[in-house]
């Protein structure tokens, strides 16, 4: 390899990601149906909420803890909401992210204020002005009894154009409404997860009583998280050899941050970091194939949710010379701007590092991944067992980029710190991340959303990418 001798065994350091979500059994066409509005409104000790779509979807409905959220996945759509602020702290609702999970599944995950459980979900027919609707009662619920539910099977509502539906309808023109198990404690039989299938369809008449109560929610409030600490390992199988194309190109990986459920911070103006960094990530990508001398690997080319331990497997199995992540920070004192750069160590070189490092962790329980049972033991052991000399040429390359970047730009004091950051833990892969701004700093979020500014500020990585690599060959040779 380009950099002294690499070892051939790897323990790499990552998050684990598991996930009680289950695909949808039936393919659609990307953005078969359109979510046109979100409306969420409390009643009568329950909070409803109320999704809206163009087409008859499939859907499955399932809660987690740690924290609280409930998830709803169905096949891929698209979103064209009201151009309002999404609802927020209605009854047990906090607020919600939504976004493409993987290819052909989107998910919508709702952070819950409360213990709650999910009374009814069903389906409504189009009424009048409205389209198809999803909705889902929730009702508050003692901390055991939510967890008990946390372990229960998705509740699954099928569209009616699914071919184990395309049969007579009952008797009384209607479908059952799924409900949620009730606890144990009343006498009640057990549901299983056939059970909780809800084939729901509801009559116009009903219709409109029902919707009487999804009106939307007034006086919406900045989305928020809250989220709790997470860190675990995973040992991944031998790396697989190098993919080198024949004229031997430095192979560099581009990761925009977050994507697709996981907005990642949200700026002044409301902008996400997950547009912010992909707009970076191909201008950075086009310029490193331009000179002929890099193949750029994105990690995500569209609004997608990546895990963190997939992101550090797409730089191992494209025998990645380089990783660099790109992220926009946030804070509470809106006067700090400019970019930082970041490399991996044991130890954050301030407390704002390592509380920037805990937020980025968490990118995989905001998309809604069941994590509880994971173990947390091993993470005062994750970074000793970082390779060593790929530590050294990460902050090789990080001091290179800092003199580079600030010919362009001026930066965060401090420049080059160091944190946790999962993706940076590929023991074999010299990784930095780079802090682009403050959304929450009006300057910064405004020169973020420029072309002019993502151009300059790629050719600032770039010129860095090219002394590094000069500054590696030279050494080698000597």
């Amino acid at each position: 390899m380009w950099y002294g001798q690499r070892i051939r065994a790897f323990v790499v350091c990552a998050l684990v990601m598991t996930t009680s979500a289950i695909l949808l059994p039936y393919p659609v066409t990307a953005a078969d149906s359109v979510v046109t509005d979100v409306r969420v409104s409390e009643r009568a000790q329950r909070t409803r909420v109320v999704f809206e779509f163009t087409r008859d979807l499939d859907f499955k409905v399932f809660t987690l803890g740690n924290p609280r959220r409930v998830v709803v996945d169905m096949p891929e759509v698209g979103w064209r909401l009201p151009p309002r602020p999404l609802p927020s702290r209605v009854g047990v609702f906090e607020t919600l992210r939504y976004g493409l999970y993987k290819p052909g599944n989107s998910r919508v995950v709702v952070d819950l204020r409360a213990p709650a459980i999910i009374k009814k979900a069903f389906l409504l027919e189009p009424s009048g002005p409205r389209g198809f609707r999803l909705v889902i009662d929730l009702t508050t619920a003692s901390k055991t009894v939510f967890q008990r539910h946390v372990k229960s099977p998705p509740i699954q509502i099928v569209s009616a154009s699914a071919e184990e539906f395309k049969k007579p309808s009952p008797p009384t023109g209607k479908r059952p409404v799924a409900e949620t198990p009730k606890s144990p404690v009343i006498s009640t039989p057990k549901i299983t997860q056939s059970s909780t299938i809800a084939t729901a369809r509801i009559n116009k008449k009903t219709a409109a009583r029902l919707s009487e109560t999804d009106a939307g929610n007034k006086n919406p409030k900045t989305v928020g998280k809250d989220l709790k600490k997470l860190v675990s390992a995973f040992r991944p199988a031998p790396r697989k050899p190098g993919i080198r194309p024949s004229n031997d190109k430095k192979t560099i990986i581009v990761d925009s941050g977050h994507g697709g459920a996981d907005p990642g911070t949200i700026g002044r103006s409301g902008i996400y970091e997950k547009h912010i960094t992909l707009a970076m990530a191909r201008e950075l990508a086009k310029q490193l194939n331009a000179t002929g001398h890099f193949r750029a690997v994105m990690t995500r080319d569209r609004d997608i949710y990546i895990p963190l331990r997939k992101r550090v497997k797409i730089a191992r199995d494209s025998g990645a010379d380089l990783f660099i992540s790109l992220h926009a920070d946030a804070v509470k004192n809106t006067k700090i701007h400019g970019p930082s750069v970041y490399t991996l160590s044991e130890k954050a070189s301030d407390k704002e590092a390592a509380a920037l490092a805990e937020k980025e962790n968490k990118s995989d329980l905001i998309a809604g991944m069941d994590l509880s049972h994971e173990s947390q033991d091993v993470a005062n052991i994750l970074i000793d067992l970082a390779q060593r000399e790929s530590m050294n040429q990460s902050v090789r390359f990080a001091t290179q980029l800092v003199k580079d970047l600030k010919r362009r730009t001026k930066l965060l004091r401090n420049t080059h710190r160091f944190a946790g950051f999962a993706v940076l833990k590929a023991p074999d892969i010299p990784s930095v991340l780079i802090e682009m701004g403050f959304l929450s700093n009006r300057n910064d979020e405004r020169r973020l959303q420029t072309r002019e500014y993502r151009k300059k500020f790629s050719a600032g990585i770039v010129a860095a990418v090219k002394t590094y690599f000069s500054q590696v060959e030279e050494a080698n040779n000597q």
